[in-house]
């Protein structure tokens, strides 16, 4: 599935759950009218996410002549899930800690330039997170408040594999911003939330001892840099 398709879908999805709530015009019986007044929340969450890779290829030219480049040109969606717990600071603004593991994977493809052969490394990855979000909401209405957030999330990757064309160091720090809206039910809060998490570091390994494959040195010389990207779409239940 194409990036963009995955992308699509996603953000129609989340947009259908967003606008089921604008179709309401009068007031209504307010459920559950205090929760967000308690200091603290808790819930957990179940998601789907993609995750991405940016490149910064350098043109690197081997000793017979080979260029190669690597890309990530298809999103594979991934699990998600997690904890919440949410600190009452006023009636518009929260604090949100939320542990949360991502199961997912990428394909890189490395392509040369000449003769367009094409090799293939496939990267799975177990996140493990602990963003720390602040949550803006608007005023409730009805049974509907929607909310932006933004936040920082540092994540460490559980499962990275060595002796294999690239290296990807474990550790990495995400800036994230979203949109959301908290749905009042009868007896809990659902939240359905999609974000975007744009990784700050430089996860390329450059430093390769661990290759017993000397011949795979090119595909990291071929690259300057490598930066993580994530889409989450989350249900949170409160």
């Amino acid at each position: 599935m194409g990036k963009i398709k995955l992308r699509q879908i996603l953000t129609i999805l989340f947009l259908y759950l967003m606008t089921v709530g604008v179709n309401a015009q009068t007031r209504r019986v307010q459920y559950r009218p205090y929760i967000d007044q308690r200091k603290v929340h808790y819930g957990f969450l179940i998601g789907l996410h993609t995750q991405d890779l940016e490149f910064i290829n350098n043109g690197y030219i081997t000793e017979n002549g080979e260029s190669w480049f690597a890309d990530v040109p298809s999103y594979n969606p991934g699990f998600t899930v997690g904890v919440l717990g949410e600190l009452y600071l006023n009636k518009n603004l929260a604090l949100r800690a939320i542990p949360t593991l991502h199961f997912g994977d990428k394909t890189v493809v490395f392509r040369e330039q000449k003769s367009l052969k094409e090799e293939r490394q496939q990267i799975k990855s177990t996140y493990l997170s602990l963003p720390l979000d602040l949550k803006f909401s608007a005023e409730r209405f009805n049974n509907y408040r929607p909310y932006i957030m933004t936040g920082i999330n540092p994540m460490i990757d559980l499962s990275v594999k060595k002796n294999q064309e690239l290296l990807v160091k474990r550790a990495d720090c995400y800036l994230e911003a979203g949109v959301g809206c908290d749905f009042y039910l009868p007896f809990f809060k659902l939240i359905p939330e999609l974000k975007f998490c744009f990784g700050l570091n430089n996860l390329l390994q450059k430093n390769r001892t661990d290759l017993n494959d000397k011949s795979l040195l090119k595909y990291t010389y071929s690259v300057d840099k490598m930066s993580s990207r994530m889409i989450v779409f989350s249900l949170y239940f409160e």
